[in-house]
């Protein structure tokens, strides 16, 4: 018995994302001083598929509210100079999410990983950092930033109206981007997962067994139809360029689209599928993370903050004498405490500081002044 197969509109469903995003920004706007969410991507090089790539992150970021910068480097940029380059991000109060373009542009040898947990955890809307990725496996969602192709997957299924709980699963393909996560994150929602790779014995029969199939292999039209559960819901990650029958070159999955129909329940095109959830996801991480910066910066928030004990006495001693008795607090622990950024301290030996005035100018979005500069 054929089963109809339905296309899952990722154009869509990402639009309805992007525009629930802008209207959180709006509001953020009014509420916070005409405060705006901001992003940057850091490019080293200049590969056309990147700038493609590029230019559909800056667009979505301009039509919801999302203040972006590309920030290109000469393919000449060694790997300290990236370094640097994102450590000056990581101390920008108007970046709220850091974006590095991979693959690197580059003649020079660049540690990717390196560069990956060079990104202050609290900007990685990437989600590629370990500490990311750590956080990601033990299930601690509301503390990481998720992948954002995995995590538009996941909505992806969520709009069929399939179960996750309880669903058997199988990510064919393991890479640290797309397939490790989707694993983990199929994982915490319940599902029996299966993970997939070029190494993996009698692919077609686990394949086979699976209600919920994601391919993230990167190896075009890979998966037959005839692979498939009757009923599956297929979500392709996969975008490769190759000419087509016809000789004219065009984008495929790693799914054999064609065989797919009357098998699968529900199935993403390519293109219009997974890609335009990965710019969506990537929108609501950054504004995500502008969210917890503002939390984090309130003058509610200081809850982090540890005092020194001070044994009473009567009568009551002078402030001289109170003073003696107390070992001040390292002055970077106290900054920490009250959420100054190192580059806002003029440090004058482990216990006295100057606060720079720009702090003002990171904060300036706040209703409520909660520091006393004099």
């Amino acid at each position: 018995m054929s089963t109809t197969t339905r296309i899952i509109d990722g154009k869509e469903i990402a639009k309805n994302i992007r525009d629930k995003c802008r209207l959180v920004i709006d509001d953020l706007r009014k509420q916070q001083n005409d405060f705006k969410p901001g992003f940057a991507v850091v490019q080293v090089g200049n590969r056309e598929d990147s700038n493609v790539y590029i230019r559909h992150k800056l667009k979505a970021a301009e039509e919801i509210g999302i203040d972006a910068r590309l920030v290109r480097l000469d393919s000449s940029t060694t790997e300290r100079q990236l370094v640097q380059q994102i450590e000056d991000l990581n101390n920008d109060p108007t970046i709220h999410g850091i974006i590095v373009q991979l693959p690197f542009d580059s003649v020079q040898t660049i540690d990717a990983n390196r560069i990956a947990n060079t990104v202050s955890p609290d900007k990685d809307i990437d989600g590629l950092s370990d500490l990311n990725a750590g956080l990601l496996s033990h299930g601690n969602l509301d503390k990481c930033f998720v992948p954002c192709t995995p995590n538009g997957c996941l909505e992806l299924i969520k709009s069929t109206g399939t179960q996750i709980e309880g669903a058997t699963a199988v990510v064919v393909g393991r890479s640290k981007i797309v397939g490790t996560p989707m694993f983990e994150l199929l994982k915490h929602h319940s599902a029996t997962v299966t993970i997939c790779h070029s190494k993996t014995k009698n692919i077609q029969d686990i394949i086979k067994q699976a209600e919920i199939v994601i391919a993230c292999l990167g190896k075009p039209k890979f998966i037959q139809g005839s692979w498939l559960k009757e009923n599956a819901v297929v979500i392709d990650c996969g975008i490769t360029s190759m000419q087509g029958d016809n000789g004219k070159t065009r984008l495929f999955g790693d799914v054999d689209f064609e065989s797919c129909q009357g098998i699968a329940s529900w199935i993403t095109p390519v293109p219009g599928g997974v890609g335009p959830m990965t710019v969506a996801l990537l929108m609501q991480n950054t504004l995500t993370a502008a969210q917890r910066y503002l939390n984090t910066y309130s003058p509610l928030q200081w809850n982090s903050m540890t005092y020194l004990p001070l044994a009473l006495e009567t009568p009551v001693p002078s402030d001289l004498e109170i003073a003696k008795k107390q070992i001040p607090k390292d002055i970077q622990q106290l900054a920490r405490e009250i959420h100054l950024h190192n580059n806002e301290l003029e440090l004058y030996g482990t216990k006295k500081a100057k606060i720079k005035l720009n702090v003002l100018e990171r904060l300036r979005f706040l209703t409520v002044n909660f520091y006393r500069l004099k």
